[in-house]
């Protein structure tokens, strides 16, 4: 099978201008996945403008999860539009995902919290083994975990399914200032940085296993 060439985007909070310049940027891609925080604490009219573009350019091609600033009602978009991982294993493109949205507990009583427990039963209730994991919030102990005074703040459920299950890939966000790439054993994962400041990944995997092949951290 080909390789796969994936736009990945995360933490756009309704920056629809960001997106309309990353859509005219970079056109040839096979896959985009979304993150999470769409929006800046805004439902569907927000989420909507800042979705009908890469909807528009990849309207077959397009996985997303929800963040935790993310609107109420976002998750039930998602669904209605057929683009939500959220709790499921797809096939979009070639590639073979599963995707959990929101994040565990934070300082400041969000909008998509859950328990460490929640979150992973809503992962292994869905994955696949080989999937690429996408999800808002990142594993614990990692380099895209790590707050600007170097505290780690990801979920430690996560960073235990990872070493278990050892996924090919996993995508993730929440944490701006911690955009970059590391390893889990075997399992790459990336945090773009917040597309809100330009910032987002071109990662291309083997369309067989799924692992990455090459991965260009970008800017607009």
């Amino acid at each position: 099978m080909r390789d796969v060439r994936i736009l990945v985007i995360s933490d756009v909070h309704g920056r629809v201008g960001m997106v309309k310049r990353l859509v005219k940027e970079e056109s040839h891609v096979d896959v985009v996945m979304i993150a999470g925080d769409i929006t800046n604490f805004q439902g569907r009219e927000a989420a909507l403008r800042v979705l009908n573009p890469v909807l528009r350019r990849w309207p077959d091609s397009t996985v997303a999860v929800f963040g935790n600033c993310d609107g109420r009602d976002v998750p039930e978009l998602l669904e209605e539009l057929g683009i939500s991982a959220h709790g499921k294993h797809v096939d979009v493109g070639g590639l073979r995902v599963t995707g959990l949205g929101g994040s565990g507990w934070t300082p400041f009583n969000t909008v998509w919290e859950f328990d460490g427990s929640t979150m992973i039963e809503t992962l292994s209730s869905a994955y696949v083994d080989g999937d690429v994991l996408l999800t808002h919030a990142p594993p614990y102990g990692t380099k895209v975990d790590r707050t600007f005074r170097g505290e780690h703040v990801g979920s430690r459920e996560l960073r235990r399914f990872i070493e278990l299950k050892q996924p090919p890939l996993v995508i993730c966000g929440h944490i701006h200032e911690a955009a970059g790439v590391d390893r889990i054993g075997d399992t790459v994962v990336i945090n773009p940085g917040p597309l809100m400041r330009g910032h987002y990944a071109i990662v291309t995997v083997d369309g067989s296993s799924m692992k990455p092949l090459d991965v260009e951290m970008k800017k607009l």
